[in-house]
């Protein structure tokens, strides 16, 4: 649950007052309305390869190492590697589709405009719901078509969206990590009004209602067995970068309203706490996800994106200096055994509070999960609140500067490997045009995304035959390569450190298939070209001076 929309009292306050919307959305919590208009940024081609190129045609190419020295002075306004997010959210039509029923084309055209707005940002990654509640936004196998298509729970929207929103990001040189919601089962408690082949009619004995919503219990083997499976098919059968989760877990408490699992930890509970052993549940079904990703795809990631509040300093001394619900001990999320136990690639805790809020002080959570993560190999990346920018619950959310202060506050740690939006229909809104403060101070340059050494991969053998056509840059396709970078440097001879950060970074070039690839060359100077495999690891770089 999303909690940053409201001011972040006591734990049980927070509770109370959240809980009739914690269901219904993904890292963002409640929006007020949806987007009314967005953006119509021209694309990656629009902006790059129409521009006029240099009258001269002559050249050369030498090979040149692309890896950076470690005497170079990087400057940390052109980080080379960051991800760079956004949330696209499904279920109740948040962001995308806008509406129920719209045609295919409708559907494809508005997601294309999501796409676009986030390549005009410098973002390279997307974060897309593709099982909101235990329905699909793809052709499952064991689950109903997503209501939210169609209006219908279970009506075939007449094609299938996740190959075609996977192949649109990828032409962009966006990363499509697919977001999963492990434990919702459908958002009315009425199982004879599921589809037939719903799970949760075909099994109700797996699910609680609570609060009116129906979910999967976590204390059953099977469950977890299940959700494996769902998940597993799709890692299988699509072209994904990512698995994710955001933070529903057990649900949130409510009213004092009590989740109906003795059943289960009666005969599962094995001596431990009820507690304990639901954060068991979590612990188990997290390992066996990361598990059966890596087994499947190993460059697949996974990972999770947290409530911001691990556990809070009077309850646990290892905990951060906040006043706030504990993930720990409402939702039996347990984050730093993920972390400790590496069944994460990253974690993505959604900070969705202003610097100086006394409760949950952005400025001292920052530092609390850059010191979980130091030293395990996972990765930290920020969620972002978008969302609230400009909304009147918090005096800094009225101020222009105070998200982009967040990013600059992460610069400070080296740990903080990026940030993602919540969410997509704000990104077309840019309030307060924040998100043109944050491209001119932090996203000036593209960037490529961080590297996941255990994920394997490798550098592709660096481009071939870097010459001018006409008015492009071209050079032959390195097999294995998933995209290109392009750099320039003003000098004839980029020196070792030409390609240390991105200030010299213009473009990164997905790959279109063809024998040859290019990039329209704006003016002269030496050029550098690497290849980069799936996961971003670069090949040396080949040289190419245009006069």
């Amino acid at each position: 649950m999303r909690n940053g929309h409201r001011p972040l009292l006591a734990a049980t306050t927070i509770a109370a007052v959240t809980t009739g919307v914690a269901y219904l959305f993904g890292p963002g919590g409640v929006r007020a309305e949806k987007a009314d208009s967005e953006t119509k940024p021209a694309t990656p081609a629009a902006t790059s390869r129409r521009t006029p190129a240099p009258k001269a045609t002559s050249h050369r190419t030498t090979a040149a190492s692309a890896s950076a020295s470690p005497v170079c002075a990087v400057n940390p306004k052109y980080p080379k590697r960051q991800l760079r997010g956004v949330w696209i959210a499904t279920v109740h039509n948040v962001d995308w589709p806008s509406e129920t029923g719209l045609d295919p084309a409708r559907q494809q055209a508005e997601y294309v405009r999501i796409l676009d707005n986030a390549v005009k940002r410098h973002l390279n990654a997307v974060f897309v719901q593709v099982r909101p509640a235990s329905d699909a936004i793809y052709r499952s196998p064991y689950e109903p078509w997503s209501q939210w298509l169609t209006g219908t729970a279970g009506k075939d929207p007449g094609w299938e969206p996740l190959p075609f929103l996977i192949a649109e990001a990828h032409k962009r040189g966006l990363e499509f990590h697919a977001w999963f919601n492990p434990y919702r089962a459908a958002d009315k408690d009425d199982v004879n009004a599921l589809p037939e082949n719903h799970p949760a009619r075909q099994h109700p004995g797996w699910t609680v209602k609570y609060q009116g919503k129906l979910y999967y219990n976590p204390g059953l083997p099977e469950v977890r067995a299940y959700t494996v499976k769902v998940i597993d098919d799709v890692v299988q059968r699509y072209d994904i970068d990512g698995v994710h989760f955001d933070d529903y877990f057990y649900p949130y408490p409510g009213n004092g309203a009590k989740f109906s699992d003795k059943a289960a930890f009666a005969k599962y509970g094995k001596g431990m706490s009820l507690a304990a052993w639901r954060r068991d549940n979590v612990n188990k079904l997290v390992a066996e996800v990361g598990e059966a990703v890596h087994a499947t795809k190993p460059y697949v990631k996974f990972g999770i994106s947290p409530f911001g509040i691990w556990r809070n300093k009077s309850d646990d001394p290892s905990g951060s200096d906040t006043k706030g619900l504990s993930a720990y001990d409402a939702i039996y999320a347990d984050a730093r055994a993920w972390i400790k136990a590496r069944s994460v690639d990253y974690v993505m805790p959604q900070l969705y509070w202003p610097r100086g809020f006394s409760a949950a002080d952005y400025a001292k959570l920052v530092p609390w999960w850059a010191n979980e993560v130091k030293g395990t190999g996972v990765h930290l990346y920020i969620g972002q609140a978008l969302y609230r920018v400009g909304t009147k619950d918090d005096a800094a959310w009225t101020k222009a500067g105070e998200l982009p202060s967040h990013l600059t506050l992460g610069r400070k740690y080296p740990e903080v490997g990026g940030d993602v939006y919540f969410s997509a229909a704000d990104l077309g809104r840019n309030p307060l045009h924040v998100l043109d403060a944050i491209v001119k101070d932090h996203y000036p340059r593209p960037a490529l995304t961080p590297l996941m050494k255990e994920r394997g991969g490798a550098a592709p053998a660096a481009p071939q035959a870097v010459r001018r056509t006409g008015g492009t840059l071209q050079w032959k396709a390195s097999p294995g390569a998933r995209s290109y970078a392009v750099y320039r440097v003003a000098e004839a001879k980029p020196g070792d450190c030409a390609t240390a950060d991105a200030r010299n970074l213009l473009a990164v070039v997905p790959a279109s298939g063809a024998a040859d690839e290019s990039y329209a060359a704006r003016t002269d100077g030496t050029y550098l070209v690497t290849a980069l495999d799936r996961l971003g690891n670069e090949s040396a770089a080949t040289v190419a001076t245009l006069t």
